[in-house]
C-alpha cells in the first residue's frame, strides 16, 4: 500500500464503528468512511473532543453537527496551502491521502526537468476538484524558477465552485502567477475538443467520479466509462510523456483494474512501467493504516 505518511498538519487519530477521528490543523473532525467496519474501542480522550461531527442518515447524505469550527481554516503540506471548508456528503475539500501522490508526482516532473531542462512540460489534471495535484505539480516547476517554469497545468472540472476554491488554494500556496489554466468545463467534451485541436500534454492526471451526469444528461459509470475515457485521453499524450496517474475511489474496483488498463491503453504504445496499489493513512492510536482507495500509475 502506499502510505501518505508524510503529513504534520493531518492525521487519522482513530477510527472504529464506521467512522474516522480525524486532525485537521488545530480541529477534531469526526466523519464516517465506509471502510471501517471494525468496531474498536473508543479512548474517551480522543473521541469526547470534537470540533465537528458529520452524521450520516439513514435516508442518505447526513448533515454536519458544529461544536467549534470556523467556516474556514488552512493547514499545509510541505510548502503547499489548502483551504478547507466542510459542505455537502461529509468532505472538507481535500483528500490528504493523495499526498503520497502529489509526491509521487513531483518526483517524475523533477526527473524530467533534470534530464530536460529546456523543455516544457504540459500537464493535464481532470476531475480536478479543488487542485491539490494541480498546485503539487505547478509547485514543482515554479518554485524551482519563479519567472521561467517549466511546467504549464491544465486543470479541468465541471464545478465552477470547485474551480474558485482550485484558484485560492493555488493563491495561498504562493502559486498565483505560475502557468496555470483552469477551466470549467465537461472532462469528456473538453477531451474530444482537444483531439480535434490536436493539443497534447505530458502527463494525465484523472481522479473520476464513480457515477455521474454530463451536461446532456449523459450517464458515467465508472465501469463502464473508464475504459474508453482513458483510451480517448491517450489520444492526447505527447510522444514522450512522463507520466498517466489514475485515482478510484469505487468500492470493488481493485488496483489490478487499473494496472490492466495502463498495461493495455499506455504502456502497450510508449513502453515503461506500470505500477497499481491501494492508497492510505497511518492511524496514530493503533499504528495500522487506514485504506482509501486506489491508484494505478504508469510513467516513462
Amino acid at each position: 500500500m502506499w502510505v501518505a505518511d508524510n503529513w504534520k498538519d493531518y492525521e487519522v487519530l482513530d477510527c472504529s464503528s464506521g467512522e474516522k477521528l480525524e486532525r485537521w490543523g488545530k480541529y477534531r473532525l469526526l466523519r464516517p468512511d465506509p471502510q471501517v467496519i471494525w468496531s474498536t474501542p473508543k479512548n474517551p480522550s480522543l473521541w469526547e473532543k470534537l470540533n465537528a461531527h458529520y452524521h450520516r442518515s439513514s435516508k442518505g447524505g447526513g448533515e454536519w453537527e458544529f461544536f467549534d469550527l470556523p467556516e474556514q481554516w488552512t493547514i499545509g503540506y510541505r510548502e503547499l496551502k489548502f483551504n478547507l471548508k466542510p459542505f455537502s456528503f461529509k468532505h472538507t475539500g481535500l483528500f490528504p491521502e493523495q499526498a503520497v501522490n502529489w509526491d509521487w508526482m513531483r518526483s517524475r516532473l523533477r526527473l524530467a526537468l533534470d534530464k530536460e531542462p529546456d523543455r516544457n512540460f504540459k500537464v493535464l489534471n481532470l476531475f480536478a476538484y479543488t487542485g491539490g495535484a494541480t498546485v503539487a505539480c505547478a509547485a514543482e516547476g515554479y518554485f524551482g524558477d519563479p519567472h521561467n517554469s517549466h511546467i504549464n497545468v491544465t486543470h479541468v472540472d465541471a464545478s465552477k465552485g470547485m474551480v474558485g476554491w482550485a484558484k485560492e488554494n493555488a493563491a495561498i500556496s504562493g502559486l498565483e502567477n505560475a502557468p496555470i489554466r483552469y477551466l470549467v468545463d465537461d472532462c469528456q467534451k473538453f477531451i474530444e475538443r482537444e483531439i480535434r485541436r490536436g493539443n497534447k500534454y505530458d502527463a494525465i492526471i484523472m481522479d473520476p467520479p464513480s457515477y455521474g451526469r454530463g451536461p446532456k444528461g449523459e450517464i458515467w459509470k465508472l465501469e463502464e466509462s473508464l475504459y474508453p475515457f482513458v483510451e480517448l485521453c491517450v489520444q492526447v499524450l505527447s510522444d514522450k510523456p512522463v507520466f498517466f496517474l489514475i485515482n478510484s475511489y469505487t468500492t470493488g474496483l481493485q488496483p489490478a483494474v487499473l494496472s490492466y488498463i495502463l498495461n493495455t491503453l499506455v504502456a502497450k504504445k510508449y513502453g515503461g512501467e506500470v505500477e497499481a496499489n491501494e492508497i492510505g493513512l497511518p492511524v496514530t492510536s493503533t499504528g495500522l493504516t487506514l485504506p482509501c482507495g486506489a491508484s494505478g500509475r504508469w510513467y516513462s
